[in-house]
């Protein structure tokens, strides 16, 4: 008794889940995505400081 009705309960959940649209507010989503972080700058440094050209491995081997 319990196979069909938890197979349509399933089937509900999956169709509200496919067709959910909430509202979406564009122009934070901008702010968001258009600001600068801080953080990245801070690490810029150490970017520079140790990423080299230079191989760091030996030539002999």
């Amino acid at each position: 008794m319990g196979r069909g009705r938890q197979k349509a309960k399933h089937t509900k959940v999956a169709r509200e889940l496919k067709y959910f649209s909430p509202n979406t507010d564009l122009s934070q989503l901008q702010r968001e995505l258009g600001s600068t972080n801080a953080n990245e700058d801070q690490w810029a440094e150490y970017a520079d400081k140790y990423n080299d050209d230079e191989d760091d491995y030996d030539d002999d081997e």
